[in-house]
């Protein structure tokens, strides 16, 4: 890679690198010059992603694991670090959803489960990574969150909540690492067609609901995500920090999707007023 690339000498480690935005944010990173290592917990996953990239002549590495366990983080920090000789980005895009339903039937164990992934997750990341950061001279912190966490979304469960505090997590620690020259943003993307999102039909009133209120029409690719988070990971955002962006077509700018369809429930009990 030529030493004109943009990213050329950054270190970045990007959580849940094997499939879908991780995996995109993998390939635009690299190809401008990042030395990445992607962790998730799928091995086989990942060193296909690492394969693909070494074979186009970009500078690729694979750690396995679960951001939920400190010491995997940790880990994967440290990795990062032996690779590519420092650690100047982190793009935490490990989590999901799952419990879909009104709030009085959610399953508790459910519900924390989510919230542990998605802001336990991110937390480790942060909490990990920032002495390395420190370290390189500074350097950018993306966090994955979605347009859930500012527009409600209908029997979503822990999913808005979960990301709405990893929009806010990125801003106390843009106010608390600044001046380390530490930047901290979160992006938001809409409907992004990944493996995930192919559970909903394209047919169907939950589709229909996302395209309806999007302005731009259409939906999300995972490299349009993947561009933001490279220009946020770089020196052309050197000033921008504490920001939470939307990529989704101006799908904020109305009504979040009506997942109650999804959930197999009658209207009496998707009522909130007991079971």
């Amino acid at each position: 890679m030529a030493e004109t690339a943009p990213l050329h000498g950054y270190g970045v480690l990007i959580t849940g690198g094997g499939t879908g935005i991780g995996k995109a944010c993998a390939v635009d990173l690299a190809s401008k010059g990042a030395s990445v290592v992607i962790c998730g917990r799928t091995e086989d996953r990942l060193k296909a992603v690492v394969s693909d990239l070494e074979s186009r002549g970009l500078s690729a590495a694979h750690v396995v694991g679960d951001v939920t366990v400190e010491a995997d983080v940790h880990r994967a920090v440290e990795f990062t670090v032996a690779f590519a000789g420092n650690l100047k980005g982190v793009v935490a895009n490990a989590g999901g959803g799952g419990g879909i339903g009104p709030y009085h039937l959610q399953d508790r164990d459910e519900y924390l489960r989510v919230l542990e992934l998605n802001i336990l997750g991110t937390m480790l990341c942060v909490k990990h990574s920032v002495p390395s950061i420190v370290r390189a001279g500074g350097g950018s912190f993306v966090g994955m969150s979605s347009i859930a966490g500012s527009t409600t979304h209908l029997v979503f469960g822990a999913y808005p909540v979960s990301k709405a505090a990893i929009d806010h997590m990125m801003r106390n620690a843009a106010d608390e690492y600044g001046p380390a020259n530490i930047r901290f943003n979160s992006v938001r993307p809409g409907f992004t067609t990944t493996e995930i999102m192919e559970g909903v039909p394209r047919e169907g009133e939950v589709f229909e609901s996302y395209l309806r209120n999007t302005p731009m029409g259409g939906t999300t690719e995972p490299e349009e995500v993947a561009k933001v988070v490279s220009f946020l990971i770089g020196p052309d955002s050197s000033r921008v920090t504490g920001q939470a962006i939307a990529i989704d077509g101006g799908h904020h700018l109305r009504a979040g999707p009506d997942f109650r369809s999804f959930t197999g429930l009658t209207p009496d009990q998707l009522a909130a007023r007991g079971t």
